[in-house]
């Protein structure tokens, strides 16, 4: 058996698609099945649609020796690789991990929607075309993997056959976080991820005006870092916000257990690596009750949920897991043993379970 994995990015990118091709091509030979990779990196230095075609002939090539080609998401390779599926009669999987159409459109088209709006409103057709091609890949794909429920909830919806859509949570390799010492910054806030809108980093650093004798630490990189620098300038906050840009995960990992609390203001997420990571590492969390983040935390006992953007429950709850230690200690308990369920092994045996592989 032989797996041809299609991903928009690769290490040393920063991200989940990333993260689990990695883990993939690292531990399914493990398992007697041969794994290679083909990233859109390769072509991403073409103009746009040229890129495209050019990644569709490189996994045309490739594709004769695979038995199963499973794209990362549903257009820059899942697309592609929808038709070179067709073209050579391959089985195809899809991993769903966002709502690609929902992403551009709020990025580069003006949709102010949340996802689950989104869902059910037409827009213009660019919007549109998108949309289209992301529900093609789904209903051409074999097995269609979401990161956790509320996500295939969501892209059962596109799909004619939703019984195809299956959840399959993150596996994330923790053998490598090494055991929080308790010490950390105190009044030291981190949080990670893409510098994307729905993420919700602009309200969160004027969190730090709520928070005078706090800093804050946000590792990751995108579109919105140079806005980002203007509200932390506006702010006057220059000497206590920092943009860490991309970071290796091993830094980051230090950066997390070397921090008071983590938190991540984000509006929509399919699955956050970056919650469990901080969760195993002994960091408490404060997160948005959004998307699949009640999956992961159990509000008030694994961690803490608020709504998104609530400047005043984000600061209040940073406060009290600084102030009080006994709640806090409960929370990073609880946390760590949370974490263990979304392990590599269990992502692994279900990934074959539900695919069928060996």
């Amino acid at each position: 058996m032989k797996i041809l994995i299609a991903t928009g990015i690769y290490p040393q990118d920063i991200g989940g698609p990333a993260t689990y091709s990695k883990l993939l091509y690292d531990e399914l030979p493990k398992r007697g099945i041969a794994v290679s990779v083909i990233s859109f990196g390769r072509v991403r230095k073409y103009p746009k649609i040229i890129r495209h075609v050019a990644f569709f002939f490189i996994l045309l090539k490739d594709a004769f020796a695979a038995d199963i080609i499973f794209a990362q998401d549903t257009v820059s390779v899942g697309f592609p690789s929808l038709c070179v599926a067709k073209i050579l009669r391959k089985r195809l999987f899809v991993r769903v991990p966002g709502d690609h159409a929902w992403e551009q459109s709020t990025q580069r088209y003006g949709v102010t929607d949340s996802i689950d709006d989104f869902q059910n409103r037409k827009y213009e057709k660019r919007v549109e075309f998108l949309r289209m091609i992301q529900k093609m890949t789904v209903n051409g794909a074999d097995r269609v993997i979401a990161p956790s429920m509320y996500f295939r909830n969501l892209v059962s919806k596109w799909a004619k056959n939703p019984n195809k859509v299956v959840c399959i949570y993150n596996g994330i390799d923790l053998s490598d976080i090494p055991e929080s010492t308790g010490v950390y910054n105190s009044k030291t806030i981190i949080s990670a991820g893409r510098l994307v809108s729905w993420k919700g980093f602009s309200a969160l650093i004027r969190v730090m005006i709520l928070l005078p004798e706090w800093k804050l630490y946000i590792a990751g990189d995108g579109p919105q870092r140079k806005e980002l620098e203007e509200v932390i300038i506006n702010s006057h906050l220059e000497d206590r916000v920092f943009l860490l840009g991309q970071i290796p995960r091993s830094e980051l990992v230090k950066k997390i257990q070397d921090s008071d609390v983590f938190v991540l203001n984000t509006s929509f997420e399919s699955f956050s690596f970056q919650i469990v990571e901080a969760m195993a590492s002994g960091t408490p969390v404060v997160a948005t009750n959004i998307g699949n983040l009640a999956e992961i935390i159990d509000n008030e006992k694994s961690g803490i949920l608020v709504i998104p953007d609530d400047k005043k429950a984000i600061a209040s709850n940073v406060t009290r897991l600084s102030s009080d230690l006994v709640f806090r200690s409960k929370i990073i308990s609880e946390a760590k043993e949370k974490a263990k369920q979304f392990t590599i092994e269990n992502n692994l045996n279900k990934l074959i379970e539900q695919t069928k592989l060996i």
